[in-house]
């Protein structure tokens, strides 16, 4: 039978060519390949293109001051991929679905209609993605107006924003253009996802973040002469993006055995084998770090509407606590911070591990692990194993999100507050975009990047 050729075995290759090297140069020599990552840059042009459209009565300067000096703003900019550091059309980002795609997580298993549509296989997955998109839409409006009152009392926008009288065109306006924008960009990731390479919208988020690292940097650390602090802020980055490859590529590999019968002619043959079945120690990826932020980030956004800096009394001063112990800058946010990242680590990761099946997929298939039982003993085995290995993923991912407020506690160096949350969502997203692109390159006979 004749091999499958290699990379290494394809003409024209050069002696000595790095294998990352050689696999981009495979996947833009394959026309399917270059095709799916032409599409994603487009789309992704597209996407910069819009964070660079404001809404109407945007004063530039008050909005650059504004990210100078409040952090808060940095938290929303993470998750609009970028555009609000314009308060462009596109300012929301995808937040909205993501706080939509929480909702409908923890309420699936509680409502028994959801509960049953999501066993319905394809179509029932297409329902609830379809009122995903429906809830989105209220989530959209309420953050788009929260939003909007923010950046008015910081005197970036130049007309009154109300609901009545004047004003009320051009507030309903930008409302509208946010919820717009935010729906175009979840079309436009899901389009990612099905017609490019990688998760769409989180390469949006991952473009985002990317995009803005320059001036962030200059702006936290180059405009202030901080040339110390850039190079220990390099250091910390660099060993964080060690254990962040480290702990996303961990896997607890359970072993597996397999025994079947074969029929040839006219007897049955019993065959056998061994492989083994990977637990990865951060499943969850960077999903917790977002939901996490996301609810953190929920209630400084309602307390935007009744907050009044000026204001008196004991509701007004309700509302200002609320929005102060969810500011970044407090220590009791990046506590809950800390443990709603390992609590979302552990039900993410469960709530998935749950609907893949293993036990009984690895008992239709032959399959066992030796020692255990197969059916229900199987699948307690895996529940334990997952939960003891998820721990050290939670504690990762945790200490990753807590890491920019210690290291400004401890040093005094002002980092940027996302940091570390930024750079595990670029990298986790670099990562799973590598292994997809790996898997069309080896669908194709190539070599992948990984090894």
């Amino acid at each position: 039978m004749r091999a499958a050729p290699t990379a290494q075995a394809r003409p024209g290759q050069g002696p000595g060519r790095p294998a990352l090297l050689q696999s981009m140069i495979d996947a833009f020599r394959t026309p399917a390949v270059r095709a799916r990552i032409l599409f994603v840059l487009g789309c992704l042009i597209v996407f910069r293109f819009m964070a660079h459209i404001p809404v109407p009565g945007v004063d530039r300067t008050a909005l650059d001051v504004l990210f100078q000096s409040n952090q808060l703003v940095a938290f929303f900019d993470l998750f609009s991929g970028g555009g609000l550091r314009n308060l462009s059309i596109v300012a929301l980002g995808v937040y909205p679905y993501i706080t939509s795609s929480i909702v409908m997580q923890i309420l699936t298993p509680i409502i028994p209609s959801l509960s049953a549509l999501s066993k319905e296989g394809e179509a029932g997955r297409q329902r609830i993605n379809q009122i995903t998109h429906w809830i989105t839409v209220p989530i959209a409006i309420m953050s788009g107006y929260g939003q909007l009152l923010l950046f008015s009392r910081a005197g970036v926008i130049t007309h009154p924003i109300t609901l009545v009288g004047d004003g009320s065109l051009e507030t309903l306006t930008i409302v509208v253009s946010f919820v717009g924008g935010t729906m175009f960009l979840i079309w436009l990731g899901e389009l990612m996802t099905e017609r490019g390479i990688g998760n769409g919208l989180s390469i949006i988020i991952f473009a985002g973040i990317v995009a803005g690292f320059p001036t962030l940097v200059g702006q936290g650390f180059l405009a202030r002469d901080n040339a110390a602090g850039l190079l220990i802020l390099a250091a910390v980055g660099l060993l964080l993006v060690f254990f962040i490859v480290i702990f996303n590529e961990a896997q607890r590999r359970v072993p597996v055995q397999y025994g079947r019968s074969v029929f040839r002619g006219g007897r049955v043959y019993r065959q056998s084998g061994a492989t083994h079945l990977p637990l990865r120690v951060n499943s969850a990826g960077m999903i917790p770090l977002i939901f996490a932020f996301s609810i953190m980030i929920l209630p400084g956004t309602i307390a935007g509407f009744f907050y009044n800096p000026s204001g008196a009394g004991i509701v007004n001063s309700f509302w200002s606590f609320i929005y102060t112990a969810f500011s970044p800058t407090s220590f009791v946010y990046w506590l809950l911070v800390f443990f709603l990242v390992v609590i979302f680590t552990f039900f993410y990761t469960m709530v998935i591990f749950q609907q893949q099946q293993l036990a009984e997929n690895l008992q239709k298939n032959g399959g066992f692990i030796p020692g255990i039982r197969p059916g229900a003993p199987t699948q307690q085995y895996l529940n334990r194993v997952m939960l003891r290995i998820t721990w050290g993923g939670a504690l990762f991912l945790g200490l990753v999100a807590v890491l920019p407020f210690i290291f400004t506690e401890i040093t005094g160096v002002q980092a940027l507050q996302l940091s570390s949350t930024s750079l595990l969502i670029v990298v986790s997203v670099a990562l799973e975009t590598m292994r997809q692109l790996e898997a069309q390159l080896l669908m194709r006979n190539y070599e992948g990047f990984l090894r």
